[in-house]
């Protein structure tokens, strides 16, 4: 299987001229840590690193990525709340000053809220997909009736919907909203296609997606 001796490959460029290229920024890191002031929500696809979009630095922006980059409501029940331990990491330690969600096109997530194929599968049989994009059935509704659900259409109106709803969401964290309310922290919605290479930013007052300048 050939996938590792690639990645292999890869560290070895990297090891070769992308470290030395970044040794006195990953010195820096080393020796002061980090102290990124923006945090990224955004999806575990493939096809849409935050790094390579926003074209950072090691070191400039604090990422979790899941599948269609959804942030689950402030609960108190016991698990293990991945999404929730990184936004208190970001917000109460790190101390962002902003956290983007950032949704994208061709998401295979939004695509499963919006036609719920997945439905009643068993847990690794899609079942696991089915139960996190369940937070997005409210948000489904209106989409699914002005557009139905399987036009390509519907699909990009769910995807930027899911983004509004991660919004919502982070606001239920009690240390979001305080920092918010006291202006430490601001919320931003984004929306990024590789069929155009365009990012879309959210506008905070109509919820409408506006290309970036």
């Amino acid at each position: 299987m050939p996938e590792f001796a690639e990645l292999l490959q890869g560290y070895r460029r990297f090891r070769k001229e992308g470290y030395p290229r970044q040794k006195a920024r990953y010195d820096d890191l080393v020796s002061k840590g980090q102290s990124p002031k923006l945090m990224i929500i955004g999806c575990s696809d493939s096809r849409v690193d935050p790094a390579q979009i926003f074209d950072v630095d090691p070191g400039e922006i604090f990422v979790v990525r899941n599948v269609a980059a959804l942030v689950p409501p402030f609960e108190t029940s016991p698990g293990q709340h991945g999404v929730s331990a990184a936004l208190e990491f970001a917000v109460q330690f790190l101390k962002v000053r902003q956290i983007v969600v950032m949704g994208h096109g061709m998401c295979g997530g939004c695509k499963a809220a919006l036609t719920q194929d997945l439905h009643g599968n068993p847990l690794g049989e899609g079942g696991f997909v089915a139960n996190w994009v369940h937070l997005l059935d409210e948000a489904r509704e209106p989409v699914a009736q002005k557009y139905g659900t399987e036009s390509r259409e519907a699909e990009r109106a769910m995807e930027m919907a899911a983004v509004g709803v991660s919004i919502e969401n982070l606001r239920t964290f009690p240390c979001v909203r305080e920092k918010e309310a006291s202006g430490e922290l601001k919320l931003r919605g984004a929306f990024f296609a590789i069929s155009d290479g365009v990012l879309h930013v959210r506008n905070e007052e109509t919820g409408e997606f506006e290309p970036a300048e």
